[in-house]
C-alpha cells in the first residue's frame, strides 16, 4: 500500500516509515497539518496515519477536511495524550481507528492488514458491480436496436403486461431487465423463471409455492416466484412451453390477481408486473391448440420483438469489444483488443445462435489467446470450416482452391454447419431439433455423434 504519515515528531515519522517499508509498503511523511492535508488531497494514498496534535491545522481539522475531499480515505488517528472525548469525535468524523502512542508494532501490523483486506474486498465488490453492469447492458446503436430501446422507454413506466418475442440468444432477458430498471418497480426484485426448464408437475409449486406436506418431498413451506417478485417484476421466460394445464392455472391467477399455494387454503394477493418472453410464434401455437388464446391476450398488452443479430450486424464491433472487456475482467486478464481486420469475418458470419453464440465465441478467444490483441487468423481458427471456406472464397483467397474438396466433402461441411446451427437453436434439445428438421431422432443422434456435435 501507499501510506502517508502526518506527525510533527521526526522520530515517529522515521520509525513508523521504516517499519512500514519493512512490511513492503511505500510511505511519505509530512510534519504539519497544512502540508499533510494538501499532500493527502493531491495524491492517492491507501492509508493515512494522522497525529492529533499538529502545528497549523490540528489532526481533527485535517481529518474533517480530508473526509470532505476524499470520503473513502482510510485514516488512522494517533496520539500520545488524547482523551476518550477526542477519540469519540475522531470516530464520528470518520476515522477508521484510533491508536495511542507509543505505537505498539503488533497493533500497527493488525491495523494495516485489516485495512489492506478491507480495500481488497472493496475492489472485488467494485469489479463485481462492473461485471454486473457489463452483463446487463444493451450494446449497440443500430436502427433495429434503437427501435427496441424506444419501445422500452414508452412501455417501462406503465404496469402493462409485456410479451417479448425473439429467437434464442437474442437477449430477451436483457430487454426484460431494462424494462424493470426503467420502471417504477426498479427498487423491487426482478425474478426470472424458465418455464421450459421446470417439469410440468412442479411448475405450479415453483410459481405459487407450496405448504409443508402438500406432496411427497414438501418438507417445509415454500414461497413461489409470484410472492418472491411481489413489488417487482416477474419474467416468465419461454412461456410458450407451458403445458395447457399450467396455462389454465396461470390464466386464473392473472384474472383474479391472487394465487393459492399448493396445499394451501387461503388465497394470497400479489402486486407483481408480469413480463413474458418466447421464441415461438404464439399465433401459430394458438392455431395448433398448443397455447390458449385467452392467456395470450392476458399476457400480450404490449408486444416487443428483439431482432436477430444478423438484422443488426453494424452492432457486432461494439458487442465484440464489450464482451472482450467482460471476459477480460472475468478471467483476470488485462483489457484485450481486437483488430479491424479480425472483425471482418465476424461481421460476415450469420450467427445462428445470435448474441449468445457471439458471447461464447469471444469468451473462447479470451481464454485461448496468449496476446492482448485478437488478430484475423485467431478468429478464423475457431469459426466453422464451412464458413471459412465461403469467407475465404469471397475474399479471393487461393487457399480455398487448393483444398480441392469433393462434392461429398462439401455436402458434409454444409450438413455439419446446419446441424450445429439447429442444435444451438434448439438449446441442445434433440426432440425439438428433430421436429424442426422433419427427421427422426435416432438418425439425428447418429449424425450429431458423427460430427462430434453431441457426445
Amino acid at each position: 500500500m501507499h501510506i502517508l504519515i502526518i506527525d510533527d515528531e521526526k522520530n515517529i515519522c522515521s520509525s513508523l516509515s521504516g517499519f512500514l517499508n519493512d512490511m513492503g509498503h511505500s510511505t511519505k511523511t509530512c510534519m504539519d497539518g497544512d502540508s499533510g492535508l494538501q499532500t493527502a488531497i493531491a495524491e492517492y494514498f491507501d492509508l493515512v496515519f494522522l497525529d492529533v496534535m499538529l502545528p497549523g491545522k490540528n489532526g481533527l481539522e485535517v481529518l474533517e477536511q480530508l473526509r470532505q475531499a476524499k470520503p473513502n480515505q482510510h485514516v488512522v488517528m494517533i496520539s500520545g495524550d488524547a482523551d476518550l472525548q477526542t477519540a469519540v469525535r475522531a470516530t464520528k468524523l470518520g476515522a477508521y481507528n484510533f491508536l495511542e502512542k507509543p505505537l505498539n508494532p503488533d497493533k500497527v501490523i493488525l491495523e494495516v492488514k485489516n485495512i489492506d483486506r478491507h480495500q481488497k474486498m472493496i475492489r472485488e465488490v467494485t469489479d463485481l458491480k462492473k461485471l454486473v453492469e457489463y452483463e446487463y447492458t444493451m450494446v449497440g446503436n443500430s436502427p433495429a436496436l434503437e427501435k427496441v430501446r424506444n419501445e422500452i422507454k414508452r412501455a417501462a413506466p406503465s404496469d402493462g403486461r409485456i410479451m417479448i418475442y425473439g429467437d434464442n440468444g437474442t437477449g430477451k432477458e436483457l430487454v426484460a431487465r431494462e424494462i424493470h430498471l426503467q420502471s417504477n418497480r426498479k427498487n423491487g426484485p426482478f425474478i426470472k423463471v424458465n418455464c421450459a426448464a421446470i417439469p410440468k408437475d412442479l411448475i405450479e409449486s415453483e410459481l405459487f409455492g407450496h405448504e409443508k406436506g402438500a406432496f411427497t418431498g414438501a418438507i417445509k413451506k415454500k414461497c413461489g416466484m409470484f410472492q418472491e417478485a411481489d413489488g417487482g417484476t416477474l419474467l416468465l421466460d419461454e412461456v410458450g412451453d407451458l403445458s395447457l394445464e399450467s396455462q389454465a392455472k396461470l390464466l386464473r391467477v392473472l384474472q383474479e390477481n391472487e394465487f393459492m399455494r399448493v396445499g394451501g387454503t387461503s388465497p394470497i394477493q400479489f402486486n407483481t408486473r408480469i413480463i413474458s418472453a418466447t421464441n415461438k410464434n404464439l399465433a401459430e401455437e394458438i392455431n395448433k391448440s398448443s397455447f390458449r388464446e385467452d392467456l395470450y391476450f392476458r399476457l400480450t398488452v404490449i408486444p416487443i420483438t428483439v431482432p436477430a443479430l444478423k438484422e443488426r450486424k453494424e452492432d457486432i464491433p461494439m458487442l465484440a469489444k464489450h464482451f472482450l472487456t467482460t471476459y477480460s475482467l472475468k478471467n483476470g486478464k488485462r483489457q484485450m483488443n481486437i483488430s479491424d481486420k479480425a472483425l471482418e469475418p465476424m461481421i460476415s458470419y450469420s450467427w445462428p445462435g445470435n448474441i449468445r453464440e457471439l458471447k461464447n465465441f469471444i469468451e473462447r478467444l479470451v481464454i485461448m489467446s496468449d496476446s492482448d490483441e485478437i488478430d484475423h487468423q485467431q478468429v478464423l481458427n475457431i469459426f466453422p470450416e464451412s464458413f471459412n471456406h465461403h469467407y475465404l472464397s469471397s475474399q479471393g483467397n487461393d487457399e480455398v482452391v487448393e483444398k480441392n474438396l469433393s462434392l461429398k466433402e462439401h455436402l458434409e461441411i454444409f450438413e455439419k454447419e446446419l446441424l450445429t446451427k439447429e442444435f444451438i437453436k434448439a438449446e441442445k434439445n434433440v426432440s425439438r431439433m428433430a421436429e424442426a428438421l422433419k427427421t427422426d431422432r435416432p438418425n439425428l443422434h447418429r449424425k450429431l455423434k458423427k460430427f462430434g456435435i453431441k457426445t
